[in-house]
């Protein structure tokens, strides 16, 4: 049994908090100037990553005060701790910093909550579209408009006649190789983890990562597409573990059904 049994409240009051965050980001992105630095891995740090962070991590401990978090800017948790938890909070402050700083409104709050190594509940705040997508186990997934109407989401259940294939807006896109045997396809360019919103509410079919990820930026969307009818897992597909020693992901696909799923792993093949 996870928390999300327990607290009733929990989940319209985790959504808030990431709806609160998102202001926090526009409140800055809206802003004539904005700088940011680099951080040690060299990807950019700027005052809304700290600022939705603080809000985020201080709400948290409110709502769940027994529950640890790990964030993508407090991540020094060590292993050896973190390996006795059971349940955890799982947070990117802003995924997609490279949009916030180029300005083109493709950036998230990530908020995941973690069971047994698994995300079970996830919420994703897009705060350009005031829109709010969030989805649980036992649940299913949703999306909240600016208006706060709710409507259940699903992923598209057979193939449709273009695969609505996803690519990343900042990152290259290599080894897209696999193309070549997909017959008939669109690609579609779009940034952070908005791009599981997009398979979740049926927008589009799959995206195939081959480069490097963390825990945080994926969490709360696999908890999104899954919920909503998709399938996330490995390329070598087996599920994909959290709360691991270094916090990386393998190369994943995330897709709308099994059948995209199956398409894409038979493309693959070449790799092997």
């Amino acid at each position: 049994m996870s928390i999300l049994d327990k607290k009733p409240k929990l989940i319209s009051n985790v959504i808030e908090t990431a709806q609160d965050a998102g202001k926090i980001i526009l409140s800055i992105y809206n802003q004539a100037e904005m700088k940011h630095i680099l951080k040690q891995d060299k990807s950019p740090l700027t005052e809304a990553d700290i600022k939705s962070n603080a809000h985020i991590v201080k709400e948290l401990k409110k709502i769940t005060p027994k529950i640890p978090i790990v964030s993508e800017e407090e991540m020094h948790v060590p292993f050896e701790t973190r390996t006795k938890w059971s349940e955890y909070w799982l947070v990117d402050p802003l995924d997609g910093t490279k949009e916030f700083i180029k300005r083109n409104g493709e950036f998230t709050v990530n908020i995941a909550l973690i069971k047994n190594n698994k995300p079970v509940f996830g919420v994703i705040d897009i705060p350009v579209m005031r829109k709010t997508f969030w989805g649980a186990n036992g649940f299913g997934s949703y999306e909240i408009d600016e208006n706060k109407n709710k409507k259940k989401i699903t992923t598209t259940k057979t193939r449709s006649k273009k695969i609505r294939i996803l690519t990343s807006r900042s990152h290259g896109n290599k080894d897209m190789d696999f193309l070549k045997k997909i017959s008939d396809y669109q690609l579609i360019a779009a940034g952070s983890s908005l791009k599981f919103c997009l398979i979740a509410n049926g927008e589009a079919d799959m995206y195939l990562r081959l480069g490097p990820t963390c825990e945080w930026d994926i969490a709360a969307g696999e908890a999104i597409v899954q919920n909503a009818g998709g399938v996330v897992s490995s390329i070598i597909n087996k599920p994909i573990m959290y709360n691991k020693e270094d916090k990386l992901n393998p190369y994943f696909i995330a897709a709308s059904n099994k059948e995209i799923k199956s398409i894409i792993f038979s493309a693959l093949e070449w790799k092997s």
